[in-house]
This record gives C-alpha cells, structure tokens and sequence, in this order.
C-alpha cells in the first residue's frame, strides 16, 4: 500500500486524527456497507459502541461528534466545521440520524452511542462496533467492528 505525505496529515474536527478522521470514515463505512448489501432500508436502529481509548478519550477528542456525522454521510474533507455544531445540536433536537439516501432512524444517544471504557477489542485499542437494527429484530441485521489505527487510517 503506497501512503503519500497528504495521508499522514489529515484534516479533521477533533484534535487526534485516531480519534475522529478514522471513526467517522468507519461510520461512514459501516452506512456504506449497509446500502451496497440492500439492508439500509429496512433500519430502525443504529448502535455505535467505542472500546478501550476511544471510550476513555472519546468526549473530549470528538469520536462521539465525528461518529454522528459519519453515520450522516459525512467525509473528513467534506465537513465544514463551521456546520458542526448546528448539525449535531439539531440531530439532539429531532432524536434521530437523517441517513443520505436512507431512512431517518430514530437515535438516543444515551442507549445508542456506547462509551465501553473498561473494555478493549482484541486488534487494537481504538475500536468500534457498529450494529444495525430492523424493526422488531433482537439481533442485528448487520454488526461490524471497526479499528482505528492512526493517522485516520481504519
């Protein structure tokens, strides 16, 4: 794999590239893949759980900030910053994840983005598991865990 310099300096709205670019390239990833298999339409829930750094750190370095507005569609080059906050103050305000080209799903944060401090996934300590609900399912219709292992690669 051939990494140029302008992939080890990335544009992001957090201060660690581990910490925002690579978790909102994952959420993006995470929609991404749902689409391409046919099952974004039939969510109701989405599910973000962060372990071990992610967790500690991830309030104050924006993971929870960057993975919401990857889960909307969004890019580390694309986001405008100055957007950010209106974005995300008005996703509170309607409880629910507006998916470009997909359904709005409803989101609490409190039940639907995990902060698992006290635990780690095996790979890596910046990890993430993505689950998708349909409506009346107790499993997933999708599950995915996600590594962010520096310089916003995932």
């Amino acid at each position: 794999m051939a990494v140029s310099v302008f992939d080890l300096f990335s544009i992001g709205i957090g201060p660690s590239s581990s910490h925002t670019v690579g978790p909102m390239r994952a959420a993006r990833m995470f929609v991404e893949r749902l689409r391409r298999e046919g099952k974004l339409a039939a969510v109701t829930r989405l599910q973000v759980e962060l372990y071990g750094s992610l967790a500690l750190t991830g309030k104050g370095h924006g993971t929870d900030r960057a993975v919401l507005l990857g889960l909307e569609g969004e890019t580390p080059e694309g986001v405008d910053p100055d957007t950010v906050e209106d974005r995300l103050a008005a996703l509170e305000k309607r409880g629910a994840l507006k998916i470009p080209k997909g359904p709005t799903v409803p989101f609490e944060e409190a039940r639907d983005l995990v902060f698992r401090r006290r635990e780690t996934l095996p790979a890596h300590p910046n990890g993430m598991r993505f689950s998708a609900w349909g409506g009346g399912e107790e499993e997933p219709l999708e599950r995915r865990v996600y590594y962010s292992i520096g310089g916003g690669f995932v």
